[in-house]
């Protein structure tokens, strides 16, 4: 795209924000500016005065959409961009603001998951039955996060327990031979909080793949599968178990654990290996000391396993295990009034078992890190900077900073900088035959800007983006190895707006993505299964024991290979959802998702499911 017309984009964009707070006129507070979130900053913040973009997905609004999985919940917001591999439960990778599914860091209670030797993390995985909140933190985080956090920061928190004792019990069925099962229960008592929640999924699955492949002629697409061998359907079942506890010791000291363990059993197409079974788990806790207003020290430590079991039919073959332990030491030390100074340090140590030969199978990695937060009247500012101390790649230093400024009246402007980092996976290091150990991590720099009306019954947010990415790792020909070899650029603009008008609660994202390879064969190509353009829109109204809602979701067309040679078309869909409420505390919940049954590929070859219905029948007394 020329420069001209990326002007032309972010104008327009602008010129609809200017315009749209004049649309809600006595309508009701639409989202609590108040909320806290704590993902951005590694401390407690509102969202009102969180300087980078954030999205907050509630309790309320989880139920409320009815989504199955995390996928399905995230799919369409704002920068966001998903593949997925045939359905539900298959591999499904995540891009935000165009970054490698790579270079977005995904914590469960504030552990890093994800797989050491891939570096993604197992998303469809993760039970939405048994979340609580999603936090979702646009651009760069390395200076508080480290490796990873190009793209920025989805944090998942799992269930917690409010005053009184809570039983709960969902049941459900759908489309596909779905069956599911939940039930669960917590509280607090005194001191004191627990609770345990348990989660069943299964579904015969649609055929995942159309691809075919002929193994004499190396001739086709796709899966890897012969010519119309594996026409069926790919099921997919899941067992979850959330446990979590703590203890208020006094007005100081305070200690909590948690811990979350997932079982897959997972079917999909190919002649070399069709099935896995996977274990997703993290265990942590922490302890906390807060002497007074002005001192916060905790130490949080945690444990990620990612692992899988895959097989050709019930012929088991091999097996990948990684291990991310971490643990960090932080304190919070207010400086004076609304002036805040943190340091951190944190460990991280990555381990590998697998029935393949890895030269290597561990790594550890230390840093470093201090970051000032500070409020001066209207005007707002943030800076950190972080060191990494790596076993492998030696020692990386990153920062940003921040800016923004209230003025007139509801407006803010940001601006922002970020420098970020990938670290090399196990397998693009040390996987046998293949890995470079010579490999350094890929760097990125990013510049953004934004403005925001946020008013008592509107709020809208634009922001704008610019990221360059430097050495990035991909097959270089010349040594037959993977190299730091590649850059490329994303730049970008993303429009949010949620309000309530005629007592609708109304939701809405608009996305504008423009990515480059910058260097080798493929320069100046689009980066693929990044759609230019995606948009999502969320509308409900409650009437009285009723409830109604939709969500539209579209994206436009992209390139599924490095090469540009293969286009996926535009999509959209529309999912319509109505719950009543039986009794205070029996809500009987029914869903159609895809309403009009587009047929759509996320990635080449690999099918998405039609038309599909759901009813779930909940119950969960109001203390």
């Amino acid at each position: 795209m020329s420069f001209r017309s990326t002007v032309h984009v972010h104008a327009l964009a602008f010129a609809c924000a200017l315009a749209l707070p004049s649309l809600a006129h006595a309508a009701p507070q639409a989202t609590d500016l108040d909320e806290v979130v704590v993902t951005a900053n590694r401390t407690a913040v509102t969202v009102n005065d969180a300087l980078a973009p954030v999205e907050v997905i509630d309790a309320e609004q989880i139920r409320r959409s009815q989504a199955r999985s995390l996928p399905d919940l995230l799919r369409g917001r704002a920068g966001i961009s998903l593949s997925n591999q045939g359905g539900a439960g298959k591999l499904t990778t995540l891009f935000l603001r165009g970054a490698e599914s790579d270079h977005v860091l995904v914590l469960v209670d504030g552990i890093r998951i994800g797989s050491a030797t891939s570096g993604l993390a197992s998303l469809q995985d993760l039970p939405v039955d048994l979340i609580d909140r999603v936090e979702i933190v646009r651009g760069p985080r390395s200076s508080l996060y480290g490796a990873d956090a190009i793209g920025g920061v989805i944090q998942v928190f799992t269930r917690r327990d409010r005053e009184g004792f809570a039983p709960r019990v969902t049941v459900g069925g759908g489309s596909n031979g779905l069956n599911e099962f939940a039930t669960g229960f917590g509280g607090r008592s005194g001191r004191t909080w627990f609770g345990a929640d348990y989660s069943h999924s299964h579904t015969q699955g649609i055929n995942a793949c159309r691809g075919y492949f002929d193994p004499v002629t190396f001739d086709g697409a796709g899966c890897f599968i012969a010519t119309d061998s594996q026409p069926d359907r790919d099921g997919y079942t899941r067992d979850s178990l959330s446990v979590r506890g703590g203890i208020q010791f006094n007005e100081q000291w305070s200690l909590e654990g948690h811990g979350l363990r997932n079982e897959g059993d997972n079917e999909f197409d190919g002649d070399f290996t069709d099935r896995a079974k996977t274990v997703q788990q993290v265990v942590g806790g922490k302890l906390r000391w807060h002497p007074n207003d002005r001192v916060d020290l905790h130490l949080t430590a945690g444990r990620n396993i990612d692992a899988s079991d895959n097989y050709l039919g019930d012929t088991y073959l091999d097996y990948f295990s990684t291990y991310r332990d971490s643990a960090t030491l932080q304190g919070d030390f207010g400086l004076a009034e609304k002036h805040l100074l943190s340091v951190g340090l944190d460990w991280l140590d990555d381990s590998v078992s697998s029935t393949t030969p890895y030269d290597e199978l561990s790594r550890n990695n230390k840093a470093a890190f201090v970051q000032y937060q500070g409020r001066m009247g209207a005007q707002s500012l943030e800076a950190s900077v972080r060191r990494d101390d790596n076993a492998q790649f030696g020692g990386h230093t990153t920062g940003s900073a921040a800016w923004g400024i209230e003025f007139a009246q509801n407006w803010r402007i940001t601006a922002g900088y970020g420098s970020a980092f990938k670290a090399p996976t196990f397998n693009e290091l040390y996987y046998p035959f293949f890995g470079n150990a010579d490999l350094r991590p890929e760097d990125s720099e990013t510049w953004e800007l934004g403005v925001a009306w946020r008013g008592d019954t509107f709020n809208v947010r634009l922001d704008t983006f610019d990221t360059d990415v430097d050495d990035l790792i991909a097959f270089d020909a010349a040594i037959s190895l993977p190299n730091n070899v590649e850059r490329a650029r994303m730049r970008g603009a993303e429009l949010g707006v949620d309000t309530t008008v005629a007592e609708w609660t109304i939701n809405g994202a608009i996305s504008y993505l423009d990515t480059e390879n910058r260097s080798g064969f493929y320069e100046g190509n689009d980066l693929a299964r990044r759609a230019k353009n995606s948009a999502r829109i969320d509308v409900d109204r409650a009437f009285g024991k009723f409830r109604v809602g939709a969500t539209a979701v579209g994206e436009g067309s992209r390139f599924d290979d490095v090469a540009n040679t293969r286009r996926l078309g535009g999509y959209g869909t529309l999912d319509l959802r109505a719950e009543y409420a039986i009794t205070s505390s029996l809500t009987l919940q029914a869903r159609v998702a895809n309403v009009f049954d587009r047929d759509y590929e996320t990635v080449a070859f690999y099918n998405q499911a039609g038309r599909e219905w759901f009813l779930t029948l909940r119950y969960a007394p109001v203390n």
